[in-house]
């Protein structure tokens, strides 16, 4: 398992490690054997929202997968048993769509004459078909869940499971069946629920008509109507008014029209009405058009006129300024429409509406001039036999959102149809109430969008009119009045004497089993409908364990579940779906924690989509910056928060420059420190616990902060915010490289003494077990590569490792997650610390703003700060920040009067300019004029009032200034505490710094030829006569020891030695002098 690249200081590839690692796994059966190794302990369950096997993974599915690998690997390392079983949809809309096209079927004539029993079979066929790669992808993303052991909603257990929830709901009044105006699919010829209808939106264009109706009452007069969907037009029955509108009757100059219209519409036949060339003849209430009796566009359904059609009536529901403010009633075709037609008695529960479409949105028979033509095609036909007929006054197209069938694709329509409903509006209460005990991350998704969904919810239409899904286990008479629902396989065939195998209970093999009636009925025959796929996936809590028929201990110990996790879309299907079936059965919510994930999108902010090819394949992704990175990636941006996430490669690859590498770098630091100690003193590194950070202030530090980052993150996971654990984790590994092995190199190196040398590398081992135990779950890879080179180093007690795998290293990932060791803990030395890097970052900040190298030395830092304790800290770490700073000598200051101290308000203009409006130049130039005494008195009194006026104290804030009297003296604050830099540069310390440069090139030139710590080599310089390298010459020539103390190397000039083991050579830079280096391999 142990690679080359740690030791030999080269660069990795996280990619192919990674694959190495996924094959070291596949070795020891990594994953089987942390649950075996986990027998027993606490569980800690979580359910798995299936996805459709019917497609490739995308990247929402990859986020999802990532956030539940991520919690449930910590759930196991922090001690718990977590069973983790993929799951798979395997019934529905998906599944049956893509049979549809592949086999041309139109509609449901189509699947009769080819027989329910082989269109199923054809589903079958397909359900699994990218199973393999859905199985390579998750693996490869380091997500460890069980395909061996996963449920499908297909299997028979499964679907019993489904007749059992539905028998329970049934039995307590919560199922029942009625006519509703329905979201419907003519793509896949089904009714959809509520959710789903609003799951797919688009921007459109569609027709918009205003159309005339001549009035029999009133010969001369028409009332007008306006529709996006001309198509109804063929079976209305009513125009609907507003009881409480005014309505006028306005007599068009331009064509001598005279029209009915809402006053509030008018503008909708004029721009201007102002201007507009019209009279208003009377006006009315809409109250007063009740009963006014108009001729239909289309005589189709006439006979309906005996019982009160064609008239107008009145109902509270047209809105002000809508449209002509009058419309029109389709009831088959609008849930309002319907329920005006059934208040007035024009429809019953026995008199149906007119509905001349089949099920896919075909004209039939009865309206015989568009008999054959889909309703959107034959909206132009309507309107040109209208036009014919003088009855278009007005036909445009617009733009608006109209619902697509999530699945096909297709505009949606609603449509009266017979449906099985689900009780939810009487359960809204206590939705609420069992939601508002779970936790979810972030919180705002269930205390506004899911709850506001849920004060809204509908009754749930379960049923569907196809055929792949689970039937749902009702049989019933002929009328209907008979209903008996079947709970469970061998309740059917008690029930109905049916003595052959049910192995298997799709439609297919269930529909011809009757029951006989009770009630001398002659005998009862399943309904036709299967269940919604909805109601399937949120029934999996009960079904993947075939409750209550098995498992009914395992299942109680596992309900509700520690935890889910899915994308935003969710709040209206599987969160929704699984709230209701729990609640109804148990009274309870299924689980107790939720991370609800956001949306990604292609790097320019549009949705993804393989048509535009916006974005890269989550495969050549992976196979170009390893799992992760891309992990990491996702869980720290917006999309944890439920937040959209624009996808982009450039944050993959600063995940990898700011958090991957530098971990890397870091351990690759510290294995090549144990080969040079070995080399150097004979002896082989093993970790030693009780040298752990004793008298060392900065090993003190590591080791405090390595504490911090441990029980930040335990906090933040027990609330489930992953988004934190990044940025913490970015810091700590930026204090661990840039500031302690930074500052302890020459320590770790050995330069200070054996002792100090393997106290600090024991440091640094303690650290970096401690982190990689840390980021196991994060960063399943990394954390594998790193813990299995320092498996090398543990004492030989501290290697064994269980039976399962004997022979291996075992895994991090059998490990526990680190506790916090509160013996490390030191708030003081943290604080300590802290300061000394806010000195040093306003140090290096005035170097960078000077752009003096940080190899040049300077004279003096002062460090200015009114509290002593402060500067008593820093004072305590002067011997970094000297180094750091590379400055000779450090001065503190109480006294800023002394440095030219003073404070100046800076404000947030836009804030201000809303209250202070013409007002803001004034009050912005009095501010700039404002005395360091003037803004003192303003803080003591704490009311900033310039010019007069009071200002807001959220737009204001005093900022510290200082201004040395000496120009060379360059001062940085931070509000807090202040530096003053002397940048004047001294030729004898300017010449310290050329010898760091000589060092530094050297250096580069040993990464350069991939050369190891532990490579003895001897380095030769050529400085050319006639060149202008007076500096470097001098350096090279005068200092010669001094560097050759630091290089360990013999420094010679390349004229004095032939070209013999040369291992590279490169011209070098230093402050514009160029010179000749070469490197060779010292002679034995």
């Amino acid at each position: 398992m142990a690679s080359e690249d740690a030791a030999s200081g080269q660069s990795i590839n996280f990619a192919r490690e990674e694959e190495k690692i996924l094959e070291y796994w596949r070795q020891i059966d990594a994953f089987q054997t942390s649950l075996k190794l986990s027998k027993g302990r606490k569980p800690y369950s979580f359910f798995d929202g299936p996805p459709f096997a019917t497609g490739l993974p995308h990247y929402g599915h990859i986020l999802a997968g990532t956030i539940k690998d991520v919690v449930s690997r910590y759930a196991h390392l922090t001690g718990h048993y977590v069973e983790r079983r993929f799951g798979w949809d395997c019934h529905g809309l998906p599944v049956e769509y893509e049979i549809d096209k592949k086999l041309g079927i139109t509609g449901p004539a189509d699947v009769q004459k080819m027989g329910i029993d082989k269109y199923n079979e054809e589903c079958r066929a397909i359900v699994m078909r990218y199973a393999g790669q859905w199985e390579k992808i998750v693996e490869r993303f380091g997500r460890w869940v069980d395909f061996n052991n996963d449920y499908k909603s297909l299997h028979t257990p499964y679907m019993e499971t489904i007749w059992w929830v539905f028998s329970e709901l049934f039995r307590k009044g919560q199922v029942y069946r009625d006519w509703k105006v329905m979201g419907y699919s003519t793509g896949c010829t089904t009714p959809l629920s509520n959710f789903e209808a609003q799951q797919n939106y688009k921007d459109v264009l569609d027709p918009s008509v205003i159309v005339s109706f001549p009035l029999l009452n009133d010969p001369e007069a028409k009332i007008l109507v306006w529709t996006t969907t001309p198509w109804t037009l063929t079976s209305h029955l009513l125009l609907c008014v507003n009881p409480g509108m005014e309505y006028v009757k306005i007599n068009d100059e331009k064509t001598g029209e005279t029209w009915w219209i809402a006053e509030s519409c008018v503008s909708i036949l004029y721009k201007d009405v102002k201007k507009a060339k019209f009279q208003t003849v009377d006006r009315k209430k809409g109250s007063e058009l009740v009963g006014w009796e108009f001729e239909p566009c289309f005589p189709y359904f006439i006979h309906f006129k005996e019982h009160g059609a064609f008239k107008v009536v009145a109902d509270e529901y047209v809105a002000e300024g809508s449209g002509t403010g009058i419309v029109q009633q389709a009831p088959a075709f609008g849930e309002d429409d319907y329920r005006v037609a059934r208040k007035h008695g024009v429809i019953t529960a026995d008199r149906q509406p007119p509905n001349p479409l089949d099920a896919g949105g075909i004209f039939t028979k009865e309206a015989p001039d568009f008999e054959g033509m889909y309703i959107k095609d034959a909206d132009k036909k309507v309107m040109k036999l209208l036009k014919e007929r003088g009855r278009v006054v007005d036909n445009r197209q617009f733009m608006h959102s109209y619902p697509f069938c999530w699945r096909s694709d297709t505009p949606l329509i609603y449509r009266m149809v017979p449906s099985w409903f689900v009780r939810v509006q009487p359960l809204r209460d206590q939705l609420v109430e069992n939601t508002s005990q779970t936790r979810w991350t972030p919180e705002f998704v269930r205390d506004r969008r899911f709850k506001n969904w849920l004060l809204g919810a509908r009754d749930w239409n379960i049923s569907r009119n196809r055929y792949w899904g689970t039937p749902i286990p009702l049989w019933v008479s002929d009328d209907f009045k008979e209903v008996v629902c079947v709970g469970s396989i061998a309740e059917l065939k008690e029930l109905s004497g049916y003595e052959g195998e049910l192995s298997d209970i799709h439609r297919h093999h269930i529909d011809h089993i009757t029951i006989p009636s009770k009630q001398g009925k002659g005998m009862l025959h399943r309904v036709s409908e299967v269940f919604d796929c909805w109601f399937e996936s949120g029934s999996m809590p009960y079904a993947q364990q075939h409750y209550p028929f098995e498992n009914q201990a395992k299942f109680k110990s596992m309900f509700p579940a520690d935890f889910v996790a899915e994308g935003l879309d969710q709040t209206r299907g599987w969160f929704y779906t699984l709230l209701i079936v729990g609640t109804h059965l148990f009274g309870v919510a299924p689980f107790k924690n939720l991370i609800c994930n956001g949306m990604i999108l292609a790097s320019d902010g549009k949705k993804m989509s393989k048509r535009l090819k916006n974005y890269p394949e989550p495969v050549e992704i992976i196979d170009k910056y390893g799992a992760d990175a891309v992990r990491l990636y996702l869980i720290s941006s917006p999309a944890v928060r439920a937040e959209p996430l624009r996808f982009k490669e450039s944050g993959l690859k600063e995940t990898i420059a700011k958090a991957l590498l530098p971990w890397w770098n870091a351990f690759q630091f510290f294995i090549q420190q144990t080969h040079l100690m070995e080399k150097e003193m004979g002896h082989k590194f093993v970790h030693d616990a009780t040298l752990v950070g004793h008298d060392n202030i900065m090993d003190r530090w590591i080791l405090a902060s390595t504490q911090s980052l441990i029980k930040f993150v335990r906090d933040e996971m027990a609330e489930y915010r992953l988004y934190m654990v990044v940025p913490r984790l970015l810091k700590f590994l930026d204090d661990l490289t840039n500031w302690y092995v930074r500052f302890n190199r020459k320590r770790l190196k050995g330069e200070q003494g054996r002792d100090d040398r393997v106290q600090s590398l024991n440091t640094l081992f303690h650290v970096l077990l401690a982190v990689v135990k840390a980021m196991a779950a994060f960063t399943p890879f990394l954390a594998e590569k790193i813990y299995q080179e320092l498996w090398e180093f543990l004492p030989a007690k501290e290697q064994e490792v269980p039976d399962l795998v004997k022979g291996t290293r075992g895994s991090v990932h059998f490990q526990h997650f680190p506790e916090v060791e509160e013996a490390h803990f030191d708030v003081t030395v943290e604080r300590m610390v802290g300061r000394m890097q806010t000195v040093i970052e306003l140090g290096r900040g005035i170097r960078e703003k000077k752009l003096i190298s940080l190899k040049t030395p300077l004279k003096e830092l002062v460090i200015l700060h009114t509290d002593e304790s402060y500067l008593k800290d820093v004072k305590t770490l002067e011997f970094y920040i000297k180094s750091e700073l590379n400055v000779r000598s450090v001065v503190y200051e109480t006294d800023e009067e002394k440095w030219g101290s003073g404070y100046k308000l800076e404000a947030d203009y836009k804030v201000l300019g809303q209250t202070l409006r013409k007002d803001l130049p004034r009050v912005k130039k009095a501010m700039e004029k404002l005395g360091k005494e003037e803004i003192k008195a303003m803080r003591a009194k704490g009311v900033f009032e310039v010019e007069g006026f009071v200002l807001d104290q959220d737009a204001v804030k005093i900022i510290k200034t200082i201004t040395p009297a000496t120009a060379t003296m360059i001062a940085s604050t931070d509000g807090v505490a202040t530096v003053i830099l002397d940048v004047e540069l001294d030729p004898e310390l300017q010449r310290e710094g050329i010898l760091r440069e000589i060092v530094n090139r050297v250096q580069r030139l040993r990464k350069k030829a991939q050369l190891k710590p532990t490579d003895d080599i001897d380095v030769g310089y050529s400085v050319k006569s006639d060149s202008k390298c007076t500096d470097v010459k001098e350096a090279l020539e005068k200092d010669k020891e001094s560097l050759e103390k630091q290089l360990k190397s013999t420094l010679f000039k390349i004229d004095d030695k032939g070209g013999e083991n040369v291992i590279i050579e490169d011209e070098m830079d230093v402050n514009g002098e160029r010179f000749i280096l070469r490197l060779v391999w010292r002679s034995k």
